[in-house]
């Protein structure tokens, strides 16, 4: 996902938050500062803990590294919906920055077994962020990313790790695979993207979801609509920084820091106070992520 060029300064630190939070999913590895400047800035607002996302190996070996050395970050590991077609097809275009050639499945499957690996060790929390994601990879790669999918899953559950789903223009399909599967007993969906009825049969599974800065752009009706819905045992906040800069910050670079914004919006649309709603994601996030 793109951030939209324009004003690359950064935003205002907001007020503090008085009740500690956890941005549920950042990568700090995309930010333009050190793991130890983004975090300290973070904690001067009340985001006292990370889950640093890995998107592909290097990136998961870097998550799983930093998470070792910090205890106020949690790692996650996988191979991003738009990985998996790449490393089977290759990515010519560089669009990964890897300019692979075709490795097709056996490539796939040593790929997978690298994220088995990193997925056991204790620092490492989660498995994601996997799903699909119909926006970005063409049809040739729709059976490709279903099949990492499903082996994503197969790994949350073998290790007992929370699953992290990516899920762009593509909720039927990745909801049915998760009950052809059998979701893992903790399931998030990352940057929640589809409307009020979806995430009654979200709450109903039990599944966790994890609302970014797109529910504070006036436009995004059907995620407020929503999150209004969604039980406050359910509800996460994050950042996916630097993209997705909650309003009135859309377009500028975002990081954990900024989570104060965007929980202050979800408060009010759950017409609680911000105390109460930062409790709750507090709880929610530790729970989810078992730390």
């Amino acid at each position: 996902m793109a951030r939209s060029k324009g004003d690359n300064t950064a935003p205002p630190a907001p007020e503090p938050l008085r009740v500690p939070v956890a941005d549920s999913h950042t990568h700090l590895d995309m930010q333009d500062a050190t793991p130890e400047e983004i975090l300290a800035k973070a904690a001067s607002v009340g985001v006292n803990t990370v889950v640093q996302v890995g998107c592909d190996i290097p990136g998961s070996r870097w998550a799983a590294e930093l998470a070792a050395v910090h205890a106020n970050v949690h790692a996650t590991v996988s191979l991003h919906p738009n990985e998996a077609p790449r490393i089977v097809l290759g990515d010519p275009d560089g669009w990964s920055g890897q300019k692979r050639g075709p490795g097709g499945m056996a490539a796939l499957d040593a790929a997978i077994a690298e994220i088995d690996a990193l997925a056991g060790l204790p620092q490492v929390r989660g498995v994601g962020e996997t799903g699909l994601d119909y926006f970005r990879t063409g049809p040739e790669g729709v059976e490709i990313q279903q099949e990492s999918f499903r082996r994503h899953i197969a790994l949350a559950k073998k290790h007992g790790k929370a699953l992290v789903i990516h899920d762009r223009d593509a909720h039927g399909d990745v909801l049915r695979i998760l009950v052809e599967e059998g979701a893992p007993d903790r399931t998030v969906f990352h940057c929640y993207s589809g409307d009020e009825e979806m995430a009654k049969v979200c709450a109903e599974a039990g599944y966790y979801l994890s609302f970014a800065g797109p529910v504070t752009f006036p436009a995004n009706h059907h995620l407020r609509a929503a999150l209004a819905v969604t039980p406050m045992d359910r509800i996460l906040v994050e950042t996916d920084a630097p993209f997705l800069t909650p309003a009135p910050f859309r377009g500028r670079p975002n990081a954990p820091y900024l989570i104060p914004l965007t929980l202050r919006a979800m408060a009010q649309v759950k017409g609680v106070g911000e105390d109460e709603m930062a409790a709750a994601v507090a709880a929610n996030t530790a729970r989810a992520f078992d730390y």
